[in-house]
């Protein structure tokens, strides 16, 4: 189990890509900014990038950028986790080796000790959120399709023109499909939430995904709650903090 003791904070849903400097800049404030705060660990949670071709793509310039940032970062002395989001799922060992990040499984358990919110640590699931969103059946279908063994062997075995046009043809699709679909389908599902968080038997649950920055308690009972990250855009974008046990939402818009 993923222990913490100092303090961790939690992003999502980046977006990075070259035609956004703007992105790419703030990103790099706060990477600065956490080096400068000792943040103990920085737990990316899927989408860092808008999309990911393959890390034999990572001598790139503008992903090259991106991955001295947080080497710089893991050399400065904080831990660095990665779970896959559903835009960077292909990110390897290459890519963790080169930046000092760690990868997660696609559901985590981080536990944070000295919490001052009751006898023993706080346990958290960290997820990227996509698995929530149960009711968007067309893409969960998808879903499994891309993450299994057979087909990313079959696209990483493209050349990378070919997989740069593959991915845009693929964005493309997914941008017509958004338009079609209602706010409901592509939200994370209710039970969906309540049952991954009662099966992982952790008092939260961190995720993205989904673009819609929330906090809620999901069992009035035993007190469970699930804070969800924001997306980064024009005038968005957040970071969830860890410190001495207690959650806060820090602004990143800008």
């Amino acid at each position: 189990m993923l222990s913490v003791a100092g303090t961790a904070r939690f992003v999502s849903d980046l977006h990075l890509r070259q035609e956004r400097a703007d992105l790419t800049e703030r990103f790099e404030c706060f990477l600065i900014d956490c080096a400068v705060q000792k943040i103990d660990a920085l737990f990316i949670l899927g989408d860092l990038f808008e999309y990911w071709i393959g890390d034999d793509n990572i001598d790139d310039l503008f992903v090259s950028e991106i991955v001295a940032k947080l080497r710089q970062l893991s050399e400065d002395g904080t831990r660095l986790f990665f779970v896959h989001g559903n835009r960077d799922f292909l990110i390897g060992s290459s890519f963790a080796m080169a930046t000092g990040v760690s990868l997660l499984p696609e559901l985590s358990v981080l536990n944070i000790a000295h919490t001052s919110v009751g006898a023993g640590a706080l346990q958290i699931l960290l997820l990227h959120g996509d698995t929530l969103c149960t009711d968007d059946h067309a893409y969960q279908n998808f879903r499994r399709l891309v993450r299994t063994d057979e087909w990313q062997a079959t696209f990483l075995a493209k050349p990378l023109d070919a997989r740069r046009a593959e991915v845009a043809a693929l964005r493309q699709r997914s941008a017509d499909a958004v338009r079609q679909k209602s706010a409901e389908i592509m939200d994370a599902n209710p039970n969906a939430v309540r049952q991954t968080l009662a099966a992982s038997g952790c008092q939260a649950m961190i995720h993205g995904h989904t673009h819609r920055p929330s906090h809620e308690i999901v069992d009035t009972t035993t007190g469970s709650a699930r804070w969800v990250l924001s997306d980064w855009d024009v005038n968005r974008g957040d970071a969830l903090e860890i410190k001495t046990g207690k959650i806060q939402r820090l602004d990143w818009s800008h």
